[in-house]
Formats: C-alpha cells, sequence, structure tokens
C-alpha cells in the first residue's frame, strides 16, 4: 500500500518541517528562522509563523541561493530521508536560470567604460572617447 492511500486528504504538516524534510534547509532551526524572516509566501501570502500547516497542493514560493524557489508541495514528509526521497515530495515550479550569456548582456559596459586588462588608449582612441563623452 503506498503512503498517499493511508492518508485523510486533510492531513496537515508544519511549515518548517516540511522544508527540513524536503532538504532545503540543513536544520529544522534554519528552516524556522528562514520562515520568521517573513521572504517565504504559501499560496501568494506571506507567511512568518514556522506552525503554519501546509496541505498537498500547495504553492510555496522563497528565494534560495540567489533563484526564486517556486514548489508546489505533491506529498507529505514522514522523515528526512536521503535526497531522490525528498524530492518526490515536492514539484519544481521555479523559472529556469539564466543562462552566462544573458546575464552577460544585462551587465554590458556603459560607452566609454574599457575591459579591464585592454591597456592604455591609444591616442585616436582617447580622442574618440573624448568626442563620445560630455565634458
Amino acid at each position: 500500500m503506498s503512503r498517499k492511500s493511508v492518508r485523510p486528504e486533510n492531513e496537515a504538516q508544519r511549515l518548517d518541517l516540511w522544508l527540513w524534510f524536503a532538504r532545503f534547509f540543513k536544520s529544522r532551526s534554519l528552516s524556522t528562522r528562514f520562515v520568521q524572516s517573513g521572504r517565504l509566501r504559501v499560496n501568494n501570502q506571506v507567511i512568518k509563523k514556522a506552525h503554519h500547516n501546509l496541505r498537498v497542493g500547495d504553492i510555496l514560493t522563497f528565494p534560495k541561493a540567489g533563484r526564486v524557489q517556486v514548489v508546489k508541495l505533491l506529498d507529505l514528509g514522514l522523515r528526512r530521508g536521503p535526497a531522490p526521497e525528498a524530492r518526490a515530495l515536492y514539484e519544481d515550479l521555479s523559472p529556469p536560470a539564466p543562462t552566462h550569456e544573458e546575464q552577460q548582456e544585462e551587465l554590458s559596459p556603459v560607452a566609454g567604460v574599457r575591459k579591464p586588462g585592454s591597456g592604455r588608449p591609444t591616442k585616436q582612441q582617447r580622442r574618440a572617447l573624448n568626442r563620445l563623452l560630455p565634458q
């Protein structure tokens, strides 16, 4: 018999406990502190209480490692198990990470800025820069 068939439909689990079971945090105290910081949303509502009850189908949105993490609960955890078991608890709906080239386009240099290590500008390059830059 699978775990899902044994569980009642309205069963819930503490938010901090589920985040720890799903291996988003190394310790339960870290997950509790993160929830209390107010940076986590459950179904588009900011949650600041670690004892908030989660149910299957809830959607969590939170920043993690410089990205926005969006996950849908598929199951409630029974224990903090190995990573494959933890990945079975949720479906990752996060937007794809930007590629290195996309990040470089966002950080493109402003006119008149030279690449580091390109050396001193020649007289011709300096005059061209002086024409571009307002005095």
